[in-house]
């Protein structure tokens, strides 16, 4: 499955990390060097896609949750065809609505599998807006239909200083589960999860910092992904503006701690919370605005899930292969 994701920058990238692991010289990718990034690797069937998350099931397929009315499915056997596999909630969810001024489309879950079953947040939210909430549904087979709403996690309004879009549920090395999330305001936050419920901490209520871009006008960062390995979390984030077609200048970006409550580090020391954070791709030819990452360690590599925008405007299925240099950071191929 490996080949069917390279791209002749393969070649480039295979060649870094040999030269890093031998002079143990750090190179640093920079928005100057999006050229040299990799292409998505070839997916096929309905990759028209917003915001994936996507979770491998214990039987090897592999389930992808997307932004749409009522919460989009797709499934694919091979993660490169991929079909249509109805929604979330066929009757809708009305318990959102307060949220969407009524509109069903529902963005940015998260899926993943603990336990025997699958948990999936997503938000509820209007374009722009501050008045956002985050809600969790479980499933013991992930179809659409199969969801139990299990209530509201966090919710945000003007009189917090963040907005509670794009969760992401991380388990850390003692098994705490955490949530992150995130956008545009004072950037990512992180909230501690009761695992036996998969609601807010009742015990643990404190709102921690771990990313923030307090000399962007705008502030833009946002969708977060915590991924552990090898004794680091590193946290992804997704830099700028989406949402804007072949305009958009989402990119993904990544910094890394030594515990999951932070502090976060780019690759050349930078806080993420003094607005760090290394490029790891960014959009390049026909492939515009690349971002709201998902990173899923798969059995053959760690994976990179994203949308990016065509020439024509139209949001589409990346997917990429994860390498890691000698000094322990990602790169793209």
């Amino acid at each position: 499955m490996v080949n069917r994701y390279r791209s002749g920058r393969l070649i480039a990238a295979i060649a870094l990390a040999a030269a890093t692991a031998i002079t143990g010289a750090v190179t640093v990718t920079t928005g100057a060097d999006a050229a040299d990034y990799p292409n998505p690797g070839r997916v096929t069937g309905a990759t028209g896609v917003h915001d994936p998350s996507v979770v491998r099931a214990p039987n090897g397929t592999y389930l992808l949750v997307h932004t749409g009315n009522n919460l989009a499915i797709k499934t694919s056997t091979d993660r490169i065809a991929w079909r249509n596999a109805g929604v979330v909630w066929p009757g809708g969810a009305p318990w959102t609505t307060a949220y969407t001024a009524g509109s069903a489309n529902l963005w940015a879950p998260d899926v993943s599998y603990h336990n025997g079953q699958y948990y999936l947040y997503y938000s509820a939210s209007t374009f722009g807006s501050q008045r956002s909430a985050i809600f969790l549904a479980t499933s013991t087979t992930g179809a659409a239909g199969t969801w139990t709403h299990r209530g509201l996690v966090v919710e945000s309004s003007s009189s917090v200083n963040y907005n509670t879009i794009d969760p992401h549920l991380t388990v850390d090395a003692g098994g705490q589960w955490w949530l992150s999330f995130g956008s545009f305001w004072s950037g990512i936050k992180l909230i501690r999860i009761d695992s036996a419920t998969g609601l807010r901490s009742t015990s643990d209520t404190a709102v921690r910092a771990l990313a923030t871009r307090p000399s962007s006008a705008s502030g833009a960062v946002e969708a977060p992904v915590i991924h552990r390995r090898g004794g680091w979390y590193y946290l992804f984030t997704s830099f700028d503006f989406c949402c804007r077609g072949a305009s958009s200048t989402y990119r993904v970006m990544v910094g890394r701690s030594a515990s999951v409550t932070g502090p976060y580090v780019d690759r050349n020391g930078t806080a993420l919370t003094a607005g760090g954070g290394t490029e790891l791709l960014a959009g390049h030819g026909s492939v515009h605005g690349p971002g709201h990452q998902a990173v899923l360690p798969d059995t053959d590599s760690d994976v990179l899930f994203y949308h990016y925008y065509t020439d024509s405007g139209a949001a589409r299925l990346g997917i990429n292969l994860l390498g890691w240099d000698a000094a322990g950071w990602p790169y793209v191929y």
